[in-house]
């Protein structure tokens, strides 16, 4: 079959945008279809064809040798996988070639966290650090409460808009989060002041921006890029290694602490199944030690040290605890080989 692999590629991207697939999700199919057919440069990939099973094995070999990680080589496969399956259902391939290449077998790594004395560390340098404009400071600050506070991811937190919060109702509204779905968080008094201070200020300036941040010097909205660098600056400042997603991870981990169940937790988090939620309760010592003293033994009184009834004692006392192992002729060993001295 003689189809234009660039064209067929375009396409599959144009129908996702009709699919209100996110920006970003169709970005990372692009690159992925671009490092393919960087490698192949040279042989060239003209025709949906030419992405053959054989083509596929060495690419994800030489890959994997020249250093990709299990997470990396899953990620290039799932963007692809995709883009061959589309191409299957429209009748451009015959079959996936990709189907006879097993998944890589991922590493099931805790989430990584930062300690709650951290989080304040990290929300008053925001407040009280350097800063030229106090705007800065209490935006700065209020974009932090809101992933440690509410979960928020980045790509959410950079989309929030005026109308989302909900001050008087004590709610954030998170418009088309990942997979296209809506939520909303209930918002806690620290958040919900630190959001109000903001928003004085924010008024103070008279800043017009439907979106909820804006940058400092201009009423436009604080750019996800901006975001990342705030947080490397904050980080490299205070010592503290974080990122956006670690913020978010810290506020799952600190929610079951807390005591949160997890059927709540999942819908503050946006997870479409509570197995993803589940992954939490493995980075929280906490609970694990809670449940540990459920155990029958550990509820017993210590009260007092035990005694060993007599007729144990008297043996313990006269020869040691191999007497009271009663020996067996078993017509191969003596009783005085079968007997362990004390």
């Amino acid at each position: 079959m003689k189809y234009d692999v660039l064209l067929a590629h375009r396409r599959f991207c144009q129908e996702a945008e009709l699919q209100n697939y996110r920006p970003s999700t169709i970005q990372w199919w692009e690159r992925a279809f671009s490092m393919l057919l960087a490698h192949f440069q040279k042989p060239g990939l003209r025709k949906v064809s030419d992405i053959t099973l054989d083509r596929l094995q060495t690419y994800f070999i030489a890959k994997r040798a020249s250093g990709w990680s299990a997470h990396t080589y899953s990620n290039q496969y799932r963007a692809l996988d995709a883009f061959l399956k589309w191409c299957v259902r429209r009748d451009l391939a015959s079959a996936n070639p990709l189907e006879a290449i097993p998944r890589p077998k991922l590493e099931k790594k805790l989430p990584k966290r930062i300690s709650a004395q951290d989080a304040q560390i990290v929300l008053d340098y925001a407040f009280y650090g350097p800063a030229t404009f106090s705007f800065k400071r209490y935006r700065n600050r209020a974009i932090l409460a809101v992933m440690l506070y509410a979960g928020l991811r980045l790509s959410e937190t950079v989309n929030l808009e005026t109308r989302d919060i909900d001050l008087a109702h004590r709610t954030l509204f998170v418009r088309c989060g990942k997979g296209a779905k809506d939520r909303l968080i209930p918002i806690g008094g620290t958040l919900a002041a630190y959001l109000e201070s903001y928003l004085q200020e924010r008024n103070r300036l008279e800043r017009s921006c439907v979106s909820l941040f804006t940058m400092t010097r201009a009423d436009i909205p604080f750019s996800a890029t901006g975001l990342k660098r705030m947080i490397a600056q904050i980080s490299r400042a205070t010592g503290i290694r974080f990122s956006a997603h670690r913020l978010r991870h810290t506020f799952a981990t600190m929610m079951l602490e807390g005591g949160c169940d997890l059927f709540s937790l999942k819908e503050m988090m946006g997870h479409s199944r509570v197995e993803t939620t589940l992954g939490y309760l493995s980075a929280t010592t906490q609970h694990l030690a809670a449940q540990i003293t459920k155990h029958p033994l550990e509820q017993e009184p210590r009260t007092a040290p035990r005694t060993m009834p007599g007729a144990f004692q008297d043996t313990w006392a006269h020869g040691g605890r191999n007497q009271l192992r009663q020996p067996r002729d078993t017509g191969r060993f003596s009783t005085d080989t079968y007997r362990i001295s004390a």
